[in-house]
């Protein structure tokens, strides 16, 4: 199962890594996004849906449910996987509340 893990984790590196590569700046960026900020972001993504799970019936009974998702999950994803390497300015959208959702 690690093995498994190490081997997917690696894939997904190499894949995000490789479409981004020309557009990036500096050497040293990339060297530690792909070696330190990647790796902190799956952990993160990890924590992050974990802290959800556990906070989903308050968010539940608040109705809140989708910025806790949105902070929790979603951004700490698109900072991991969707923002080029050595790009270190990324960011997300912000929070955008549906008020008919809490009618």
């Amino acid at each position: 199962m690690k093995r498994l893990f190490i081997i997917l984790v690696a894939a997904i590196v190499l894949l995000t890594g490789t479409i981004a590569f020309a557009e990036s700046g500096k050497d040293e960026n990339i060297v530690a996004d792909v070696l330190v900020i990647r790796p902190v972001g799956l952990a993160t993504i990890v924590a992050g849906t974990a802290i959800f799970l556990v906070s989903l019936p308050v968010a539940l009974i608040t109705n809140d449910v989708s910025t806790a998702a949105k902070q929790l999950v979603v951004n700490p994803v698109n900072y991991t996987f969707d923002r080029h390497l050595g790009d270190f300015n990324y960011q997300t959208d912000p929070i955008v509340e549906d008020c008919s959702a809490r009618e």
